[in-house]
């Protein structure tokens, strides 16, 4: 169960657009943080938590499939391949999601916002894409996504 401090506010906060690629705002009604998703002159409100679980359940998603290789390079950066060490980051993996709703969203959104990290949604909060960053190398692609 999220505390009050986690439900007044919105993880995604600048990151999230609608589908015209309008920002979303975000506001608290009733003690709960929302998106407030333009919509041809209106804002429809959709609660934050929602859009935030489901981000973050497809980010999870994609760390997750790639776990071992991740695993593998974090061992390689720290000069380390011991089995504690491999199964504390295989749990890091595993809890990205815990993690992230645990830290300060200051600290590290800004960062996606700059490298061009978006999350797109209809008018109803669902997702319809989200855009990841994309490297150096795969700057002459037109695939938003890597």
């Amino acid at each position: 169960m999220l505390d009050q401090q986690q439900q007044n506010r919105a993880l995604f906060e600048g990151l999230v657009y609608n589908e015209a690629g309008e920002p979303a705002q975000v506001v608290v009604i009733g003690g709960e943080a929302h998106y407030a998703i333009p919509d041809d002159g209106f804002l429809r409100h959709v609660q934050a938590q929602q859009i935030d679980d489901a981000v973050i359940a497809h980010i999870k998603e994609r760390i997750t499939s790639m776990q071992d290789e991740l695993v593998h390079a974090m061992l390689q950066m720290l000069g380390k391949d011991d089995i504690f060490t491999k199964a504390a980051l295989a749990a890091s993996v595993r809890n990205i999601d815990q993690q992230i709703r645990q830290s300060d969203p200051d600290q590290w959104a800004p960062w996606l916002k700059l490298y061009g990290f978006r999350v797109i949604v209809d008018v109803h909060g669902e997702i319809v894409d989200i855009l990841y960053p994309t490297g150096a190398a795969e700057e002459g692609n037109d695939d938003d996504e890597f």
